[in-house]
């Protein structure tokens, strides 16, 4: 059972929050420790795998949504092979079958993108459509989560769903939230309409 959080809670720690509901969640943890096994020196598993874990905690789900994928991004210039991806794709498959694995080289995603090349994981992320995506997480040696949040987690944490104001492309942005049913899943999200 997940525990019930409320986002008026004041000034709650939003980092021991979100920690919190990983420890809760033994896939999750599961799927971290699978990334951590790959030895990468710059990734988080990001985007439904903190957001929605947040939203459902809000929603006082008693068990998680089921993800659709698990996204894994890392950063590595010294290869841009999507065969390495595959590659992790497979290995991570074999760990933790239990989810659809993605896996991308924030190294060589601008292309696709048509932006400058980013300079690491994180700059990758901050580039996602909606503010509540650009977040990731990954584990340590040490078994401590380390949290990256383009906006701040406390973002995630407001049931506000706002496009990503360093990357507006408000077409794609209402098509993703309807695409997603994210407004069905989770009634209580806020839609803030760009301007």
């Amino acid at each position: 059972m997940m525990h019930r959080w409320n986002k008026d809670d004041g000034q709650m720690d939003h980092q021991a929050a979100t920690s919190a509901l990983l420890q809760q969640d033994a896939l999750r943890l599961r799927c971290l420790q699978a990334a951590l096994s790959l030895g990468l020196h710059d990734w988080y598993l990001g985007a439904g795998f903190l957001r929605n874990l947040i939203w459902d905690a809000l929603h006082q789900y008693p068990k998680p949504t089921p993800l659709n994928d698990v996204d894994l991004v890392y950063f590595d210039n010294t290869d841009l092979n999507r065969s390495t991806e595959q590659r992790y794709v497979q290995q991570l498959s074999a760990l933790v079958p239990q989810v659809q694995w993605e896996v991308k080289n924030q190294a060589r995603m601008h292309l696709f993108h048509q932006h400058a090349p980013y300079q690491n994981c994180a700059d990758g992320i901050s580039r996602w459509v909606e503010v509540p995506t650009c977040v990731g997480v990954r584990l340590d040696h040490s078994g401590h989560f380390d949290f990256y949040s383009s906006f701040g987690l406390a973002e995630n944490w407001s049931l506000s769903l706002r496009i990503n104001p360093l990357y507006p492309r408000p077409q794609l942005f209402r098509q993703r939230i309807k695409d997603k049913g994210w407004l069905e899943l989770w009634p209580l999200l806020q839609v803030v309409v760009p301007g």
